[in-house]
């Protein structure tokens, strides 16, 4: 397989990841991060950082809205739950730094 189909499969992929979390607005971060060690900011996040790695400067609000599919203060507004005393304490037995 040449580089630019790599590339192109790959960003195919992620694009699918994005909108399968867009869909899944049931699933909690706090929930992707217990069991996957990562979440929708991680995501964001590894996006941003790539960015700027090609010379792209993209605010944190703006990566996070590609990965949400809206602002993330309206995400959380409107799908956003208080994480139970399991989930929190999941959370914290695993030690994630996030």
């Amino acid at each position: 397989m040449d580089d630019k189909t790599r590339t192109e499969l790959e960003a195919a992929a992620f694009r699918r990841l994005v909108e399968h979390l867009q869909e899944r607005t049931d699933v909690q971060n706090i929930d992707l991060m217990n069991l996957a060690g990562f979440c929708r900011n991680c995501l964001s996040r590894w996006y941003r950082e790539e960015a700027g790695k090609q010379g792209i400067e993209i605010p944190d609000p703006k990566a996070r809205e590609v990965v949400y599919g809206m602002p993330y203060d309206q995400w959380k507004a409107k799908y956003q739950k208080e994480a139970s005393g399991d989930q929190k304490k999941a959370f914290d037995a695993a030690g994630h730094k996030h």
